[in-house]
């Protein structure tokens, strides 16, 4: 699968059936070269002139299950907020 088939699904978080958003970017470890995390993009608001929300920062392991139409993850979305990028467990 490509970073682009997986840009075209939707996140869902599994206990609450909350669409998260799409897959903007992944994160790799530099040394194992293993897939760590995907990036959400935070959501723009009045076309991105009153800004922007948090990015949302997805661990690998807590995507559960890739489907044909969307992505789960059992992801709780109300972590503490470092930097630019909401950071799951």
């Amino acid at each position: 699968m490509t970073l682009r088939e997986l840009s075209e699904k939707d996140v869902i978080q599994i206990q609450t059936g909350e669409k998260l958003g799409r897959i903007d970017d992944v994160i790799f470890d530099e040394g194992s070269a293993a897939l760590q995390s995907v990036v959400l993009r935070g959501r723009s608001h009045f076309f991105g002139l009153m800004g922007y929300d948090e990015d949302l920062v997805i661990p690998w392991h807590s995507i559960k299950k890739i489907g044909v139409d969307a992505i789960m993850t059992d992801v709780e979305t109300d972590p503490v907020r470092p930097g630019s990028r909401r950071r799951c467990q």
